[in-house]
């Protein structure tokens, strides 16, 4: 006699035949990006595989685009894309390649033209974002972050661990990233800052510019204000708290500053050696407790800029690249996935960097594009919660695919489709 399971609830369990997805909102940034252009991009811009029997570039991305805005975090999800009939008929993925085939193809994107393809389809996806979003003047936020990976092939960070320092570049407005570069874990992010922001303004469509850049004290270098200055942009850049730093902020009378209630904030004019012009120097000191620690704390953070406009107006611009750069990054890295590395070479987990920067932008041009108003301000794990996990049932009828959803979404999926549709007719060439 078959002995019952004893469980907590009073429900059965069974087995089905029928095409069922759990994630089949993903059907919607997948057919999205299809007619965005995304398979086409891929065709023309990456290496063709060596043997007509090979997966071809979209066979390699596309499945990794959907597991990273799916949730995935490594390779071995991408599984979940595998045994997903019913996502796989709608999207016509007829062939995937396994997890070690795709970890095979980022060591090889990574080593050859693969990065560069990567690249120049990420600036496609970025064209209509910026096509879509109809300014043409941009501000770039630059940072650099780390990710831990405690792998024999990497270097160690600034901050003492193992891992990589890649720099990732935002334009603020349109909120995509219009760059990344993928940097060993011992690269200082001081490094070659002018170059990374030359290689941005080249990666803009034609008509577009960079009028203003803000970045942390990392970029706090003369050649970069100088380039500012000499090309017409503006600029806002944490400072270093150097020797000549501290006399100029020790020359501010005390009537000069300005309280509020966590800090008080003054500013003067000030250069570098290597400037050919002075700058703005807007001093911000925090209020603290003196009573909470003995030892002794930085007194000031300091801002350079050439803005114009009130102490104020400067500080809070400056700042307001913390919700751009800083957030944009840890949607990055935690949104998608970005804040682990799934290979043992560095050229390959650039290759896999770059997808998720593609993914990312992706999503961006989805969620301005097609999932209408209220959408915009979410991140990409409210809308994975609230949009893509929504499960679905695929059945033949009429001689076509339906793919049915409860009652309560089935008229936004329906809005969904038809609101993409018309942007991405909108933006064709």
């Amino acid at each position: 006699m078959q002995k019952m399971a004893r469980t907590v609830l009073p429900f059965k369990l069974a087995a089905t035949e029928e095409s069922m997805t759990a994630p089949s909102g993903l059907v919607l940034l997948g057919e999205f990006a299809q007619g965005a252009g995304l398979h086409r991009w891929l065709e023309r811009e990456m290496p063709k595989p060596g043997s007509g029997h090979a997966y071809t570039a979209t066979e390699h991305v596309l499945p990794l685009i959907l597991m990273l805005a799916g949730g995935g975090r490594s390779l071995e999800d991408l599984r979940m894309v595998h045994g997903d009939s019913a996502l796989r008929r709608l999207l016509h993925l007829d062939r995937l390649p396994s997890s070690d085939a795709a970890g095979d193809w980022l060591r090889r994107a990574g080593e050859s033209k693969g990065l560069a393809g990567l690249d120049r389809v990420n600036q496609r996806v970025v064209e209509r974002r910026l096509r879509k979003f109809g300014r043409t003047a941009h501000t770039l936020d630059i940072d650099a972050t780390q990710i831990i990976a405690e792998k024999r092939s990497t270097e160690w960070t600034y901050k003492g661990e193992r891992g990589y320092m890649p720099m990732v570049d935002h334009l603020a407005e349109a909120g995509v990233v219009i760059h990344d570069d993928f940097r060993a874990g011992n690269v200082a992010p001081a490094s070659a800052n002018l170059d990374f922001v030359k290689a941005c303004e080249a990666r803009l469509p034609k008509g577009h510019r960079l009028a203003a850049i803000r970045a942390d004290s990392a970029s706090y270098q003369a050649d970069l204000f100088n380039y500012c200055e000499e090309t017409g942009r503006t600029f806002a850049i944490g400072g270093r708290l150097d020797a000549p730093t501290l006399v100029a902020i020790a020359a501010i009378p005390e009537s000069a500053w300005t309280r509020y209630a966590d800090c008080a904030v003054a500013e003067t004019v000030h250069s570098r050696e290597a400037t050919h012009k002075a700058f703005r120097l807007i001093v911000v000191r925090p209020r603290h407790q003196a009573d909470l620690l003995e030892e002794e704390r930085p007194r000031y953070h300091v801002i350079a800029s050439n803005q114009t406009g009130s102490t104020a107006d400067v500080l809070i611009w400056y700042r307001q690249r913390g919700e751009h750069s800083e957030n944009g990054i840890k949607e990055l890295k935690i949104g998608f996935g970005m804040e682990r590395m799934p290979c043992g070479q560095e050229s390959a987990n650039a290759a896999f960097f770059r997808i998720g920067v593609i993914a990312h932008n992706l999503f961006v041009l989805l969620k301005h594009s097609a999932l209408g108003e209220g959408w915009q301000r979410h991140r990409i794990a409210t809308v994975r919660w609230r949009l893509f996990q929504v499960p679905g049932r695929l059945i033949r009828h009429a001689g076509v695919w339906v793919l049915k959803v409860a009652a309560t979404f089935a008229e936004d999926f329906a809005n969904i489709r038809a609101r993409g549709y018309a942007t991405l007719h909108e933006l064709a060439p």
